[in-house]
């Protein structure tokens, strides 16, 4: 599965990771419509450090279409309002 971070790059993470972002996903959801800043905040960062960790950083070289497009790091809660509705950005 490609994932793109914005403003970053792509990276290669195994399939087999879904569910776990997945989870962190919907509870990013939650945290957005309660307007939990902090634990939104905390739990995007969580999303990200494991795309990072877990992922191969691909060539910016390389094209390849994403399956999943995850926002940068400082995104507001007013922006991430707009992206973490319904059931994320991770359907499944």
């Amino acid at each position: 599965m490609i994932i793109r971070i914005m403003g970053e790059g792509q990276y290669e993470v195994p399939g087999g990771m879904f569910d776990e972002l997945n989870v962190i996903d919907n509870r990013i959801v939650d945290l957005v419509a309660e307007e939990n800043e902090a634990d939104y905040r905390a739990e995007l960062s969580k999303l990200i450090d494991m795309i990072r960790s877990n992922g191969k950083q691909l060539d910016d070289a390389s094209i390849v279409e994403s399956n999943i497009i995850v926002p940068p790091e400082d995104l507001s809660l007013q922006e991430a309002k707009e992206i973490f509705t319904g059931s994320g950005l991770l359907e499944g």
